[in-house]
């Protein structure tokens, strides 16, 4: 374990949309990393791209933060707000001589980028080497770091040390000409000033590792310690995108599915601790570790997440399902919602969440309790009705009325009973009961149905086939 008081992590999503699914596996990760070692989990929005950032993309996130139970520590930071600080780090690049002005004019830039990648390496601008007093009076400028003359290596913890030649990178811009800072920049002096100490991250940011390495030693800052994650793909190996499910959170959210259940499904969506699948949130702390971290690209896997979330629903308290289930079904007026039908909910909650992967399932399992009656039967559950069917339903009705035990197992026996006494086989009276208590709906038990319904609803959905 690290020591507690050394860990710091962070979050730092841009705002330009909706938090995807491997912006919260990144987050819970990091999460996950810091309430593992006793330390802090921070949250920083990158929102310098001010024409693709948006308030709106700013509430998605938190609330997907939120939701999926990935809570971080403090306000959340503002790197816009940040940019003076970012500007006030750029001059003690000057001063040191880290950094320098370019006045080359983008068509020169042009020029030397296409004779820099002619000659097998990055851009080094003629400025570096020139005095500002050479500048025409008034000309603008942009600030680009110094690039070594050295070969840069991170060791990451994931990957292990990587190497770039010093040749690749090149005279990065850290201020634009209109004195706005650039992401690389800003990032170090955030993560510097946040006191982040682990940057767990998409691997698709390792260059930006390379060049950022580069910008905490020109400051002569501590580098955090780098762990670069594949990305997501989606089932067929591919590069994740949205017609492999490359989503927001809220819209596995409205698929039904619970924070619980997509937390521990993102945790093995690359990480590993033996061949254990399914986590409690006290589980998944302690286990968490970057040592788990894989280097090949996960896929997702819709059937896993189904079934990892289907445990969560089995384990998952009946009352907060039935508000949840309330909260989803509440704007749909084919459905009954009073207080009698939270009371069929209470009873048959326990057995049908076992039965149902996510909510949306779980909705399709009530329906049959809270379908306003009477209702329409159509193709074969209608044709199950016929005459032979509905006279036994008659003969059924009056049986149950006299049932004075109305407990799920001696129903279950005077149905068999019934069935018996009519010298028929069971599926002769099941088809055309289900058919008239539930619309044909895949519900359980017959003997469960009547339980839940009670007598008196029961009587009154047989007597709609009479």
């Amino acid at each position: 374990m690290q020591n507690s008081l050394e860990i710091v992590t962070r979050f730092a999503p841009s705002p330009t949309g909706y938090l995807h699914i491997g912006g919260a596996r990144t987050a819970l990760f990091n999460y996950l990393f810091a309430r593992r070692n006793g330390g802090t989990f921070k949250l920083r929005i990158e929102d310098t791209d001010r024409a693709r950032s948006s308030d709106d993309a700013v509430k998605a996130i938190l609330d997907g933060l939120e939701w999926l139970g990935v809570t971080w520590e403090g306000e959340p930071v503002s790197q816009f707000a940040r940019a003076d600080r970012h500007r006030e780090a750029v001059e003690q690049l000057i001063a040191n001589g880290a950094a320098f002005r370019c006045y080359a004019t983008p068509e020169e830039v042009e020029a030397l980028r296409e004779a820099a990648f002619a000659e097998g390496r990055a851009l080094r601008s003629p400025w570096r080497d020139r005095d500002a007093s050479e500048a025409p009076e008034g000309a603008p400028f942009v600030v680009r770091f110094r690039a070594p003359d050295t070969d840069v290596v991170v060791a990451d913890l994931v990957q292990g040390d990587v190497r770039w030649a010093a040749k690749e990178f090149d005279d990065l811009v850290l201020l634009r000409a209109d004195g706005a800072p650039t992401y690389n920049l800003a990032v170090v002096v955030d993560d510097h000033d946040m006191g982040v100490t682990h940057v767990i991250r998409g691997d698709d940011h390792l260059t930006n590792a390379g060049r950022q390495s580069q910008i905490y030693q020109a400051l002569g800052w501590t580098a955090p310690r780098f762990a670069h994650i594949p990305l997501i793909h989606g089932p067929d190996g591919k590069k994740l995108s949205k017609r492999h499910g490359a989503l927001g959170v809220e819209a596995y959210r409205d698929m039904g599915y619970l924070p619980e259940g997509l937390r521990n499904y993102l945790l093995r969506l690359g990480w590993a601790k033996g061949d254990q699948e399914l986590f409690t949130d006290a589980e998944m702390i302690e286990a968490f570790g970057i040592e788990g971290l894989g280097k090949a690209p996960a896929r997702l896997d819709f059937d896993k997440m189904a079934s990892v979330n289907a445990h969560h629903m089995k384990l998952a308290d009946d009352a907060r399902l039935i508000a949840l289930l309330m909260a989803r079904l509440d704007k749909r007026d084919d459905l009954r919602m009073d207080a009698t039908a939270q009371e069929w909910l209470v009873k048959a909650i326990g057995t049908l969440k076992t039965r149902a992967k996510t909510l949306a399932e779980l909705e399709d399992q009530v329906y049959f309790l809270l379908r306003h009656r009477p209702f329409v039967l159509e193709g074969k559950t209608a044709k199950a009705i016929d005459d032979e069917a509905r006279g036994r339903l008659s003969r059924l009705r009056a049986r149950l009325a006299d049932q004075s035990d109305w407990s799920e197992d001696a129903l279950g026996q005077a149905l068999k009973d019934f069935a018996e006494a009519e010298g028929v086989g069971f599926g002769k009276v099941g088809q055309p009961l289900r058919a008239a208590l539930t619309g044909g709906a895949p519900a359980p038990d017959m003997s469960f149905v009547l339980s839940v319904l009670g007598r008196e609803e029961t009587l009154a959905r047989l007597d709609d086939r009479a």
